[in-house]
């Protein structure tokens, strides 16, 4: 497993459907996961500060487990499979941990409230993740490449073929 950070919410261009790009903590992968609309906004809101007089459903998820006395201890993105990532999210209540089955775009937002470290299993990273050589990462440039990347992909391509 590898910890990573929130590298930023960016839009396919040509399919219109919301990413967020995952980052190693410690190196220059990084890792696109196509999300839903209701998704991306829920992660850009928390991380840009703002608020809703009501809490929304993330919000509402974070509550109850303040409420029953749990924290997120981190979330997971454990898998790829038929394009498809999975997550897991690792709940700490009463000393004893629980791993829930999520939405990666779910865990993500959920970590963003709860302060919790997101992480991605090593081959989930092997297998999908963008790298970027060099010591000096220049974020323009690397924003640059991932629109470029963006213009020419599709979700369909982060399938693993069995046959190899």
């Amino acid at each position: 497993m590898q910890e990573m950070v929130i590298y930023g919410v960016s839009f396919d261009l040509v399919g219109k459907q919301p990413i967020v790009l995952l980052k190693t903590a410690d190196g220059n992968k990084f890792l696109p996961i196509w999300i839903g609309h209701p998704e991306a906004a829920a992660i850009l809101m928390k991380l840009q500060g703002a608020s809703t007089p009501r809490p929304m459903t993330h919000d509402l998820v974070a509550d109850m487990l303040e409420q029953l006395d749990a924290q997120v201890v981190r979330i997971t993105v454990t898998e790829l499979r038929d394009s498809t990532f999975y997550a897991s999210i690792t709940v700490q209540q009463n000393g004893s941990e629980i791993e829930i089955d999520s939405r990666p775009s779910d865990a993500i937002a959920l970590a963003v409230r709860a302060e919790a470290p997101i992480f991605a299993a090593s081959d989930v990273i092997e297998e999908s993740a963008i790298e970027f050589e060099g010591d000096d990462v220049n974020e323009e440039e690397i924003v640059d490449e991932f629109k470029k990347f963006l213009d020419d992909v599709s979700p369909d391509q982060f399938a693993v073929d069995d046959e190899q």
